[in-house]
């Protein structure tokens, strides 16, 4: 703030031939102006043009990726939260490192009940807890063996799902997610948005665009139900399938060899898009079927044409009386009631059968993946049935190993079972007995 002091002395007057300095009358003058497009705003806008997005998607997306990057940033105490805390079982202790294309990340971080679902927060989080507890150094104290086979599953999960694009790769192929625990359309109709709600977000996930529109709920409009079912009829997947490409002999410099897995890897992956996008149209198909709200439009629809049809005939539309509509209206009342409590206990019985059934087909699936990881070790160890001293081509591993994934797949849990024992009585049994089941297949002698 100014103040006014007084100064103890006086100025001198001017000099005589003192004469103040005229005033500057030269002008500056723009001949042309630039304007450089910066700042917040023109990113926005930018942003949002490349994107194809309106303001609201726009701000959407970026309140995500804000919230997203809090996460991923924010200061980690591993001891106030459960994250990563679920029980490890003897099997996945002893997972082997150099098989991490079988490992299941989001176990081995303490996160399979999170998955996809699973921030990065979360991921950095348990990484650390486990590293704390299965550091080797900290086994070596403890028991006085040193052995950091788990230590490196751990380093090697937190690797893949630290990277977003690896982290898609699994999620693509991740078979802790069942794509096939899918209602059966049979259920009761009341039911349609709680049952088919959670497959559409499960499937949702994949989508190159967002947002992506919900499934609704009864009330939801006839446009709005259309957008719905037209979004998923031309969904834009990234789900790939990349992770499950066989990877190249090792040692190998032969450029055959490898140019003749990569061609095999690019058709496979075409193959499983292929089926991965029929398998999602059916799905599409199936809920369209039974969705209420459709049946709805189209009765609507029925009885606008019905009553523009007969307007004016007599007997016809509008010609019952009052008594007759509401016994009608009584007797499809108490029709649809009985039908609806029918249905719930047929719903519930089939829900308690799908429920044993799915517990059947995860312990079916994870012994068969057992089994099948041991026989592809036999045929391994027996130098994939090829002469001693001599290694085997690209062609014979990808046969032989393409033959035993068919063989489990065209197999029953209980043959595959017998097929492995029979494997581990020697190498020509298990030649035998590999090329015996591939014949009853149709898949000839893959194991020459």
């Amino acid at each position: 703030m100014a103040a006014i002091v007084d100064l103890p002395f006086a100025l001198p007057p001017a000099p005589a031939n003192y004469a103040p300095a005229a005033a500057s009358t030269s002008g500056v003058s723009l001949d042309k102006t630039v304007l450089t497009p910066t700042g917040e705003g023109f990113l926005g806008y930018f942003r949002r043009r490349l994107n194809q997005n309106t303001f609201e998607q726009d701000d959407a997306l970026m309140k995500q990726r804000l919230a997203d990057h809090e996460a991923a940033n924010a200061e980690v105490d591993e001891l106030d939260n459960d994250i990563g805390e679920e029980p490890e079982s003897a099997e996945l202790l002893e997972s082997d490192p150099k098989e991490w294309k079988s490992l299941d990340h989001y176990a081995v971080l303490g996160l399979s009940s999170r998955r996809y679902k699973a921030t990065p927060y979360e991921i950095k989080i348990a990484h650390r807890k486990k590293v704390l507890k299965h550091h080797p150094d900290k086994k070596v104290g403890a028991t006085g063996l040193s052995d950091d086979s788990f230590f490196k599953c751990v380093a090697k999960s937190f690797e893949i799902l630290s990277n977003p694009e690896k982290r898609r790769q699994f999620d693509s192929v991740d078979e802790g997610v069942d794509d096939d625990d899918v209602p059966t359309g049979k259920e009761s109709p009341e039911r349609f948005y709680e049952l088919w709600g959670p497959v559409f977000e499960r499937e949702a996930r994949f989508s190159k665009e967002t947002p992506v529109p919900s499934l609704g709920n009864a009330d939801s409009t006839k446009e709005e139900v259309d957008d719905f079912y037209n979004f998923f009829y031309n969904f834009d997947s990234w789900r790939s399938f990349e992770y499950l490409d066989k990877e190249v002999n090792e040692g190998s410099d032969n450029r055959d060899d490898k140019r003749y897995t990569e061609k095999k890897n690019r058709n496979e992956r075409a193959r499983r898009k292929k089926e991965d996008n029929a398998r999602l149209r059916n799905l599409v198909d199936k809920a369209l079927s039974v969705d209420p709200r459709i049946k709805a439009f189209r009765a609507a629809e029925r009885a606008a044409r019905e009553a523009k049809k007969n307007k004016g005939r007599p007997g016809m539309a509008g010609g019952m009386s009052a008594a007759d509509k509401a016994a009608e209206e009584q007797r499809k009342k108490e029709e649809a009631e009985k039908a609806a409590q029918e249905a719930k206990a047929k719903e519930e019985a089939e829900k308690a059968e799908r429920e044993a059934a799915k517990k059947v087909r995860e312990a079916a699936k994870k012994n068969l993946k057992r089994e099948k990881k041991t026989i592809r070790n036999i045929v391994t160890g027996a130098n994939y049935f090829q002469p001693e001293g001599t290694s085997p081509s690209a062609a014979v591993l990808e046969k032989q190993l393409d033959a035993i994934d068919k063989l489990c797949a065209a197999l029953e849990p209980e043959q595959v079972q017998t097929l492995r024992e029979t494997c581990e009585k020697g190498t020509d049994a298990a030649k035998q007995a590999l090329n015996q089941a591939c014949n009853d297949k149709g898949l000839g002698e893959a194991f020459a």
